[in-house]
């Protein structure tokens, strides 16, 4: 797998939709393939043991029921036992691999010596004990053999029973009936949505195949809601929240929703694995009407600006409402989607943020950089790029798949790159895979891989077009992998777990093995050059001028003279140039073997990129030059990410549960040009629903201040999360940190 050349395609356009014609599966197969959670047969209310051509007689001198406790309150013992009592779903939500109860209340007590019912779970259409789409629970544990079930108590006409589902068991939504066994037939509850069920993945259980050990890791990475998403540059790193919101009302259910418009067979939803794989696909719209749209063109009339979203919610609940995809996203809007959706059904996931990300098309794991005869970019001729960061997500599971050692951390990445057995998927590919050069299991290792070990090559262009590599930088991509530590708001580097450290005899030993398995790597190595050349980093504001510093070391005994080139380009954050800003050919004299570097200061005005900035406010530096006594190339790169301002977003009122509470926005617009329709958003978990507001015009010198009120429906920590945004300005974001009482 690679991502497309340069220029990226603009936006990622919605497939038309097409008439196919229905084809009967006759004589292919007795039934259709399961493949919906939201479609079950009307299970019969009584059904004879003969034929009974008057029709069953009097049946009141045999147990019925009377009812059914489901014990789904949040207070109750399922939600509170299973960590599902966040859930704004007033369903039974359940884990599998661990017993959940429920009461029956009959027409008299129990007597097993001669009463015989059972509790029937049944999920999808046709439903069969064989496939494990239809199981019957009985009271007695000797007699089940697909989930366990036993009386825990029994009081005058009430009997509650423990229903112990198999921890590899289908995940979704069930249906539940109790069905009494009478001399003429069985005779069963009717249908009613509010004896449903839904069973997640359980990560609390050694023998389910998501279990994680680290307590402190799987709280955060299934349980909470409070994302923070890396971006900007590897020295430079800026950091934005997100509402992941799985818990929220009609999340879940638009979870199951993305499998059945992706047809995931019923059967194949007890493996996270598969879950996994087509939910990679189904995140993106690229081949199959999936969530989301993707647009990298900075034009955004037919949609939301991927910067603007603050969470997944609005964007979930919008497709779930009609299965239109949602417009627009890009890398980190999959990524927080995806793992809204992982975490809601019980799958420990993670956004994780690489810097510096090539997106290797043709697998040699080099990204090529064209000099001419005088050192100077070619910028027509150099294709490739290197994003400045990537957003992917890391979910954790065992691999029944591939070899002992191969489970844990898995990345999968929903952004549309290259096809991956034919759609736009990507993973699961195991960490510990990538990390040691085994490049060779499914699914998608050799991708991953070059995301975070490829090569930048400058090469130099002679007029016969032939191409002379002239330096190799070996650590500039996947220079640092990060991710939100667990339990706290700080950033957990996790670089080590994806490569061994740069130049070490590890890091041979894995390229020479992934070698074996088919990656293709060309060894380069041109001459030492005895010039470097740095680019100090720089933390600058929008709007504001700064000095771009180009440091020169001569560590030769004599004296050396390098004609450069310096060219600033405003870039998107995927490494795609925009405009030109700047372009210098300043002369160095370097004296023996200095001390100190010889500092060349290239002045960058506001006005020389404030009117051709794109989307995240990246500007990218590259100096090259030729040593004029020996011909050597020395080169140095550099990306600068603007710093946004912030939004004050302040909080007033009785911070408890179910009482109103008012939340204020507030932005001054301290540039010297107006901004034009303007969204604010915001939301936070448990407290507020997203709400927006468009403001059409922001002069300069201007304060809005945006108040809108809230009624928390949950207690404990949360935080509301505000952006603001509009073509000349984007991600503008803002937070505030709120604790709900009961």
């Amino acid at each position: 797998m690679a991502e497309p050349k340069a220029p990226l395609p603009a936006t990622e356009t919605m497939a038309t939709t097409r008439v196919r014609p229905q084809v009967s599966i006759r004589g292919r197969s007795v039934g259709p393939i399961a493949s919906s959670n939201a479609v079950g047969e009307e299970v019969p209310e009584f059904e004879p043991f003969m034929l009974l051509p008057r029709g069953p007689p009097p049946l009141t001198d045999y147990l019925d029921v009377w009812d059914v406790n489901m014990l789904k309150e949040p207070e109750e013992v399922n939600k509170q036992q299973h960590h599902t009592d966040r859930y704004a779903n007033e369903g039974l939500i359940v884990r599998r691999g661990q017993e959940f109860q429920i009461s029956i209340t009959f027409n008299r007590p129990h007597d097993p010596s001669k009463d015989q019912f059972a509790l029937e779970f049944v999920i999808g259409a046709t439903p069969q004990y064989s496939k494990g789409t239809y199981i019957p629970v009985f009271p007695s544990e000797e007699r089940n053999k697909l989930w366990g079930g036993r009386v825990l108590d029994t009081s005058d006409n009430v009997l509650t029973m423990g229903i112990l589902p198999r921890a590899d068991c289908i995940v979704g939504k069930y249906g539940m009936y109790v069905a009494v066994v009478t001399p003429y037939g069985i005779r069963r509850t009717k249908k009613d949505p509010s004896r449903e069920l839904y069973i997640l993945f359980n990560p609390w259980v050694k023998d389910d195949s998501v279990y994680l050990e680290d307590g402190a890791e799987r709280t955060e990475c299934v349980l909470n809601e409070l994302g923070i998403i890396y971006h900007g540059a590897y020295d430079d790193v800026s950091e934005r929240s997100w509402n992941y919101g799985q818990f929220e009302f009609g999340i879940l259910d638009a979870c199951l929703f993305i499998m059945d418009k992706g047809a995931l067979p019923i059967t194949n939803r007890g493996d996270p694995v598969k879950i996994a794989r087509k939910a990679s696909a189904m995140i993106n719209s690229k081949d199959d009407e999936g969530v989301l749209v993707g647009n990298w063109s900075g034009d955004y009339m037919y949609g939301v600006a991927p910067t603007s979203w603050t969470g997944s919610v609005e964007i979930l609940l919008s497709y779930a409402n009609g299965g239109d995809p949602v417009c627009y996203a890009q890398c980190w809007v999959y990524a927080a989607v995806f793992n809204t959706f992982l975490r809601c059904l019980g799958i420990p996931a993670r956004v994780v943020t690489n810097f510096f990300s090539a997106h290797d098309n043709d697998g040699n794991l080099k990204t090529d950089i064209l000099l001419d005869e005088n050192g100077k970019v070619d910028r027509s001729r150099t294709r490739d790029s290197i994003w400045n960061y990537h957003c992917w997500n890391e979910c954790y599971m065992a691999r029944l798949d591939l070899p002992e050692g191969f489970g844990g951390w898995q990345v999968v990445d929903a952004t549309p790159q290259e096809t991956s057995d034919g759609m736009y998927r990507c993973g699961p590919a195991s960490v510990y895979a990538i990390k040691h050069g085994m490049v060779c299991y499914p699914f998608d290792a050799p991708f991953v891989f070059a995301e975070v070990n490829s090569d930048v090559v400058f090469y130099q262009r002679s007029r016969d077009g032939t191409l002379t590599p002239v330096k190799v930088n070996t650590s500039h991509v996947g220079r640092l992998v990060l991710t939100k530590a667990p339990g706290s708001n700080g950033r957990s580097d996790i670089t080590s777990m994806y490569k061994f450290p740069e130049g070490s005899a590890e890091e041979r030993t894995v390229l020479e093995k992934a070698e074996e398995y088919g990656v293709r790597r060309q060894d380069v190595t041109p001459p030492v050059a005895d010039v470097a050349l740095d680019i100090p980093s720089l933390e600058v504001k929008v709007g504001a001028g700064f000095d771009l510093a180009l440091d020169f070391r001569n560590s030769s005994g004599q004296r050396r003279t390098v004609e450069a080139y310096t060219n600033g380009y405003v870039v998107y954050y995927t490494g795609v140039p925009s405009a030109e800003i700047l372009f210098q050919s300043p002369t160095v004299t370097l004296d023996p073997r200095a001390g100190d570097a010889e500092r060349k200061v290239i002045k960058v005005r506001p006005e020389d990129y404030m009117g051709k900035l794109v989307e995240q406010a990246n500007l990218h530096f590259i100096t090259t030059g030729k040593v004029k006594e020996t011909g050597q190339i020395v080169t140095a790169m550099r990306v600068i990410t603007l710093h946004k301002p912030r939004l004050l977003v302040q909080v007033a009122g009785t911070p408890r549960v179910s009482e109103e509470m008012l939340v204020t926005v507030q932005f001054t617009n301290d540039f010297k040009f107006s901004l034009e329709n303007v969204h604010v958003r915001v939301e936070g978990p448990g407290v507020m629903s997203p709400h927006n507001k468009l403001y059409r015009l922001i002069a300069p010198g201007t304060t809005i201040s945006w108040t809108e009120s809230f009624i928390p429906r949950r207690q404990g920590p949360s935080k509301l999360m505000a952006s603001l945004d509009c073509h000349a300005l984007r991600q503008v974001t803002g937070e505030v940190d709120v604790h709900i009482e009961n």
